[in-house]
């Protein structure tokens, strides 16, 4: 009876110990939420079906291979959760407006992140008379 006791209490310490363990997160293990708004920038208006890419970067600022690409809603929302901690590329893609680049230290558990999109630039060639 006594050894049934003992083995149940080191059972119960262990298990103990274990989830104290997951609940403890190592530097590498954090992850977030970023909520994405892509707006006009001439006029505040969301911008829909817009490609919100992101790209996570190394110590030195190179861009790591994959990535993962979102699309946005009517309200010109997109979300994303599990981003790792660090530095991330985020860039936005929309025919008819100026690609947007930015890199952007993740560090927090929810990121909220407002884009604001331009019209094309004029572009200047040395064919133009």
């Amino acid at each position: 009876m006594r050894k049934t006791v003992t083995v149940i209490a080191l059972l119960a310490l262990f298990a103990t110990l274990c989830l104290a363990h997951d609940k403890k997160k190592k530097k590498g293990d954090e992850s977030a939420t970023l909520n994405f708004l892509v707006v006009k920038a001439s006029n505040g208006k969301p911008v829909r079906n817009a490609a919100v890419v992101l790209h996570q970067l190394d110590e030195r600022g190179r861009q790591a291979k994959g990535g993962y690409e979102l699309k946005t809603d009517l309200d010109g929302k997109t979300s994303f959760d599990g981003a790792p901690y660090g530095k991330l590329r985020i860039q936005v893609l929309v025919p008819g407006l100026q690609t947007f680049g930015h890199d952007y230290e993740i560090n927090q558990p929810v990121q909220d992140i407002t884009i604001q999109l331009n019209p094309p630039q004029k572009q200047y060639s040395v064919y133009d008379k």
